[in-house]
């Protein structure tokens, strides 16, 4: 299912792609590629830490995941490529789903010169109410 997938966004599907698609692909998630590396260790699956950076990116390129920076050193990739924005709570770096209703936009700047709107990323940072 997985190679499928792959094949259909012109993605050759190697056995360490393959493997990543299937941990990144089971559900809606947000997933670093740190933890991707984790869990695929866990699993007994071999794969460098250079192969999962340059699968995320290709597969961000190609539209098969969400590419998410949610702090200057930390990048997320949400399995969820539909219209969503998202909270972040900075205790726990939990990352969660908005639905675009929620949030109205009044005005949104017109794009430069020979531009169109591609789309527009929201991450609103949360944490524990202090006292």
């Amino acid at each position: 299912q997985v190679a499928t997938l792959l094949k259909t966004r012109g993605i050759i599907p190697t056995t360490q792609r393959i493997e990543i698609g299937r941990l990144v692909f089971a559900g809606p998630q947000h997933l670093s590629a740190e933890q991707i590396l984790e869990r695929l260790a866990s699993a007994g699956v071999r794969v460098s830490k250079a192969t999962v950076y340059n699968t995320l990116n290709l597969f961000a390129a190609r539209g098969l995941v969400r590419q998410i920076n949610v702090d200057p050193v930390r990048t997320c990739f949400d399995s969820n490529t539909g219209a969503h924005y998202h909270f972040h709570n900075i205790d726990t770096g939990e990352l969660s789903d908005l639905a675009v209703p929620a949030i109205e936009f009044s005005r949104l700047p017109n794009p430069p010169p020979g531009t169109e709107l591609a789309g527009v990323d929201v991450v609103i940072r949360v944490r524990r109410k202090s006292g």
